[in-house]
């Protein structure tokens, strides 16, 4: 149990070292999921259909990004490291999306 309130208490202090707040980050990190999914859901569907899917997949990369952009925002002092991480966090997630959307385009 002791390295749980460690992690907890190291994790709550970095919100005052970079002047963002964990709780707001996790709310929009765990809160954009659903629609990160429905929005995704609604590309396929839409290039399936042969309609323009400009809104539907802008829409899903803002899910993906929101907590990141709320980061980049409020952030401040935030390390290199952390805004190289978010650039690979977020190469890998188009690559993983354009392979989602393929796979099920194909069904």
């Amino acid at each position: 149990m002791q390295f749980i309130e460690l992690f907890k208490e190291w994790f709550l202090n970095l919100g005052s070292k970079y002047n963002v707040n964990p709780y707001i980050f996790g709310a929009i990190y765990i809160g954009a999921i659903p629609f990160f999914f429905i929005c995704l859901r609604w590309t396929i569907i839409r290039i399936k259909g042969g309609r323009s899917f400009f809104l539907p997949i802008m829409l899903t990369g803002f899910c993906f990004i929101s907590a990141y952009l709320y980061l980049v925002i409020v952030g401040k002092h935030i390390p290199l490291w952390v805004y190289l991480f978010i650039g690979m966090m977020i190469s890998y997630s188009v690559y993983s999306t354009v392979i989602s959307i393929r796979k099920n385009i194909v069904q």
